[in-house]
């Protein structure tokens, strides 16, 4: 993961445009929203990337802990929501500080696909050690096998032509295919995963998981699942 998230805080050129960036976090937020329990709860963000509508997140719930390992964005989301008073920003290394069953939801979106199946595996057990007992996490943006970068181009451009950045996208995706991004892609691979064997995979680290109907974000090609904490 450790490329990735240097990859993530350089100057990269994964969002065509500013319009882009928003649309896409916007759409995550609004969609986070839907699995937010109630007022009173605790809701962690797990590699938050620049989660640019998280003020709209924290003002649904009671308090909301945005986790980003990579020092730069974490910097930016510090100035940015500094001054919530509901959100707090930390490190993923600050989560081990949390105690056992504070947590009512727990969200890792566009996550899975850049962790080793190890790194994952250690990620879902401190979720599941943080999570209150019928605590749900949601693990959205999970790539499927059998599906390729096409389907990922024809999501970015559909979302384009909705919102009004198209030619961006159009130019965006000529730059990304000779940038560290795709290089990467190409080195490192991203991880991908059946509904079975995600379900698997959580179970074993003590959740009951089910396939969403939908998926959190812009990309119907990807899965998200909905674990729920055991007692």
């Amino acid at each position: 993961m450790d490329d990735w998230i240097d990859y993530y805080d350089s100057t990269h050129t994964i969002y065509v445009s500013k319009l882009h960036r928003d649309v896409h976090f916007r759409v995550i937020a609004n969609d986070i929203l839907e699995y937010v329990p109630s007022p009173d709860a605790v809701v962690l963000d797990y590699s938050c990337g620049e989660a640019l509508f998280a003020a709209q997140v924290a003002a649904a719930c009671q308090k909301l802990i945005l986790a980003e390992p990579a020092p730069g964005v974490r910097g930016r989301l510090t100035a940015r929501f500094g001054p919530n008073p509901k959100i707090a920003v930390s490190s993923l290394d600050d989560l081990q500080q949390l105690s056992n069953g504070s947590v009512d939801l727990a969200v890792m979106i566009s996550v899975a696909q850049y962790m080793t199946p190890a790194e994952l595996d250690r990620a879902f057990a401190l979720m599941r050690r943080v999570l209150k007992p019928g605590g749900r996490l949601v693990v959205g943006d999970i790539l499927r096998p059998e599906v390729g970068a096409a389907a990922d181009v024809t999501a970015l451009l559909k979302l384009a032509a909705k919102n009004g950045f198209l030619s961006d996208a159009l130019w965006g995706l000529a730059r990304t295919a000779l940038s560290d991004y795709w290089q990467l892609r190409q080195s490192i691979g991203l991880q991908r995963y059946s509904a079975t064997d995600m379900i698997a995979k959580l179970n074993a680290a003590g959740f009951t998981a089910s396939l969403a109907k939908t998926n959190v974000g812009y990309n119907p090609a990807r899965m998200t699942f909905v674990a729920t904490a055991g007692t």
